[in-house]
């Protein structure tokens, strides 16, 4: 990648799109979709080639909320899709050259995080309400609490006992909704998962447990990371009554693409 075209993206992705978050999010995304060589970048639409790439992540594609579209995939895929012939592209036909090879994309989560603002109000909270933190000692509360949950619901929200921090909201001494959260790629982000037994939905317990949950991560020096699909109203207006910020929409290769 040429210096000058690294400096130019660099620019582009903090002033237009990213303002509001902290340093530690805007470079964990900037190393992810910059960290190779620039196949085409315009003003909106940005293409980058990375062969160190895991086979998972062999094609990201991140769609900030500046309406910029980034794209990294391996040399591989770039031959595969024909694409160091091309002098013009868009996103329309980096999608069309994707369907046309048999690439196909997982499909896209949100990505939401507190802005810095958000995140100072968040550290001067008094929470209120039957919140603490799990340990491993309440594995029997916590067995008792999934096994009032669906399969669906437990594999959607993937919150763990074992994660790095787990908290939890009580309703006359029982658990009815836990938060989880583990480090994400090696970078101090981590991704939380949260889930409301559904009896008990409705009446601010994963509002509080998020916020609790979050402002304990932010203490430890992480950046809080939530994640959903577009179609799920009811986790994108829980992140955003929490205090979250969408940041963009982040998609990766299928595991079960053709390429």
């Amino acid at each position: 990648m040429s210096k000058e075209v690294n400096i130019l993206t660099n620019q582009q992705i903090r002033t237009k799109n990213m303002p509001l978050f902290s340093q530690t999010i805007t470079d964990f995304w900037q190393m992810q979709f910059f960290n190779g060589d620039v196949l085409y970048s315009d003003e909106v639409f940005t293409v980058v080639i990375n062969p160190d790439l895991e086979e998972d992540s062999r094609v990201m594609v991140l769609e900030t909320i500046g309406g910029q579209v980034m794209a990294v995939i391996t040399p591989v895929v770039a031959d595969k899709l024909g694409l160091y012939q091309r002098q013009d592209l868009s996103e329309e036909i980096f999608r069309e050259k994707l369907n046309e090879a048999g690439v196909t994309l997982h499909g896209a989560d949100y990505l939401f995080y507190f802005s810095e603002a958000e995140k100072n109000v968040l550290l001067q909270e008094n929470l209120e309400g039957d919140l603490r933190r799990l340990t491993e000692q309440d594995d029997a509360v916590f067995s008792e609490f999934e096994s009032s949950a669906s399969e669906q619901d437990l594999d959607d929200a993937y919150v763990e006992l074992d994660h790095w921090a787990v908290f939890g909201s009580f309703e006359e001494n029982r658990l009815v909704s836990a938060a989880s959260m583990y480090p994400w790629e090696n970078a101090k982000i981590a991704d939380l998962g949260v889930l409301t037994l559904t009896s008990f939905r409705g009446k601010g317990h994963a509002h509080r447990v998020v916020r609790s949950i979050c402002k304990y991560a932010c203490k430890q020096g992480y950046e809080p990371q939530y994640r959903c699909q577009l179609d799920n109203q009811a986790s994108t207006l829980l992140a955003k009554s929490a205090g979250l910020t969408l940041f963009g929409k982040w998609d990766v290769i299928s595991p079960d693409s053709t390429d």
